[in-house]
């Protein structure tokens, strides 16, 4: 039974090494006449077809180090396809038989977790401790996705009329895609594809182009734990992949994460199509600070929030408000010194602390965002431009930078930015403070450091976020509850895993049944409780 898994789990390592020896990634050097392709995965095979190519980089070298196929139409298509036909005969698998694949998923992945961290590591950039947390987050949504038999529970109502009862189930909805992010290469897509396919659904990943490669190896360890072919692929690809997958007529629904407008356009676009969607957007998280807080811990955490995978979080501490001046200028201070002494350099480097942005385009836009914020009157009280890394001078580093004295209407608090920047405001009052982070149109995260009971549980009832810390500055989500935010941070009703996640993946049946003592003539009356 377990041999076709097994013979594709081993065109997939092949197919992702390049060529027959095996290299790791620590040791192998690359040039130009043996980059290997990352191409998809269809129909329970790797496939390199691809009509057009894009660059993948080692960002701490800002060197390209891999190809990466961008799917056409066609392309999509094909996966389309082999997930309608795989649905059927996975949607009608026992629960016990799809709970038995995601243990033994869950095995697999546990076991390779130092395997698709340093994939991460190499094309992302974070640190080798980060990319091994972020898997490890992605493990525990499959973990919550085990217990399915619990979570597809249904409800039932005896006699609800002479001789009638009701029951309700969940069933699946068909076939579901997930597009996502850059930012969190494996643990974004475990968000979503282990309740789609827990659910019966068959599942179709467009990961980013820019560190595609974590997606073939899961796509490897599922085939290994015995799920049907077609059941999940992967298309690797831009907006082509993506406006196909919105348009097919085969989907059935679209998860994404990513930045607002994108979130919008996904939103938009799939529901005009028919399609189930619930698109994440943006933030601007903020941590408020009273005078009460322990300054030293919420420096620790606010430094630890903010500068964290160089700040390429959608749950990254990105604007501090502090009431009261005296506590403004302690916290930064403190703050600027835990900056200063982070160790910044390539993420595999045991020794790093935060690594490199993940192209040149994400760091030119923080240090231009940086000019803008001086030019519009803020305080650079620590400035990352300009770093340079020893034995690493291409690559895509930004020094952790903090501005102060930043206003609500400078660019640098107003726009979303996703990297290692930091900004400061003022308030006069908790109220004030408040108020200015309702007023934001972003609500994914926000956290209080304080020591006073009364304040916290006001702010955790008034503020509006869809996610909130108290002395906690990256409240997210144990998989057991559900994952997103408010305002412009969420397109759709619901969020992910958790037990939104299966309604989102499911939709509802209501049966209600009579079964008479004896054969009876036909009545065409309405059923009412008499």
């Amino acid at each position: 039974m377990r041999a076709a898994p097994l013979r594709r789990a081993r065109l997939a390592r092949m197919f992702l090494a390049g060529r027959a020896e095996r290299r790791t990634l620590d040791t192998m050097t690359v040039t130009p006449t043996d980059l290997q392709t990352v191409g998809h995965w269809i129909a329970g095979t790797p496939d390199s077809a691809a009509e057009r190519l894009g660059d993948v980089h080692d960002p701490a070298t800002g060197q390209v180090a891999r190809r990466v196929a961008l799917a056409s139409a066609g392309d999509v298509d094909r996966a389309v396809r082999a997930a309608r036909e795989a649905f059927p005969a996975w949607s009608s698998a026992s629960l016990a038989k799809r709970t038995a694949v995601l243990f033994a998923y869950r095995e697999l992945l546990a076991k390779r977790l130092d395997d698709v961290a340093r994939l991460i590591t190499a094309e992302h950039g974070k640190t080798l401790d980060d990319a091994r947390g972020e898997v490890q987050r992605g493990l525990e949504v499959v973990e919550f996705a085990c217990g399915i038999a619990q979570l597809m529970k249904g409800e039932g109502s005896e006699q609800i009329s002479t001789r009638v009862d009701s029951t309700s189930y969940r069933q699946p909805l068909g076939v579901v895609a997930g597009i996502t992010p850059f930012n969190f290469p494996a643990m974004v897509p475990m968000w979503m594809y282990p309740l789609a396919l827990a659910c019966g659904n068959s599942f179709i990943l467009k990961p980013s182009e820019k560190d595609p490669s974590a997606s073939l190896l899961m796509a490897e360890m599922l085939a290994e734990a015995g799920l049907p072919a077609g059941v999940f692929s992967v298309v690797q690809g831009d907006k082509v992949a993506v406006d196909a997958l919105l348009t097919h007529p085969e989907v059935d629904a679209v998860s994404f994460v990513g930045s607002t407008p994108v979130a919008k356009y996904i939103y938009e676009t799939a529901t005009a199509h028919g399609k189930r969607a619930q698109a994440l957007g943006g933030a601007k998280n903020h941590a408020l600070v009273l005078p009460d807080a322990n300054l030293d811990v919420a420096a620790d955490a606010i430094a630890s929030a903010a500068f964290g995978s160089a700040g390429q979080r959608c749950m990254a501490i990105s604007a501090v408000v502090t009431v009261g001046e005296d506590t403004a200028r302690e916290l930064t201070a403190k703050v600027v010194e835990r900056a200063r002494a982070l160790t910044v350099g390539p993420g595999a480097d045991a020794a790093s602390e935060m690594g490199p942005l993940v192209t040149v385009e994400a760091r030119d836009r923080v240090t231009t965002y940086v000019a803008r914020g001086e030019e519009e009157g803020a305080t650079v009280a620590l400035d990352g431009r300009g770093l340079v890394v020893g034995g690493h001078e291409a690559g895509f580093f930004v020094g952790p930078t903090v501005l102060d004295d930043v206003t609500t209407e400078m660019s640098v608090y107003r726009d979303e930015i996703f990297g290692p920047l930091l900004v400061m405001l003022r308030a006069g009052s908790f109220d004030e403070g408040l108020d200015l982070i309702n007023a934001n149109p972003y609500g994914n995260g926000a956290a209080i450091f304080t020591s006073d009971g009364g304040a916290a549980r006001e702010f955790r009832s008034r503020v509006t976020a869809g996610m909130v810390g108290i002395n906690v500055p990256i409240p997210v989500p144990m998989a057991y509850y559900s994952f997103g935010g408010w305002k412009d941070s969420l397109f759709g009703d619901l969020h992910v895993h958790g037990r939104e996640g299966v309604l989102f993946y499911t939709r509802g049946k209501v049966v209600t049944e009579r079964w008479p003592k004896k054969a009876h003539g036909v009545d065409y009356g309405f059923p009412t409780q008499s």
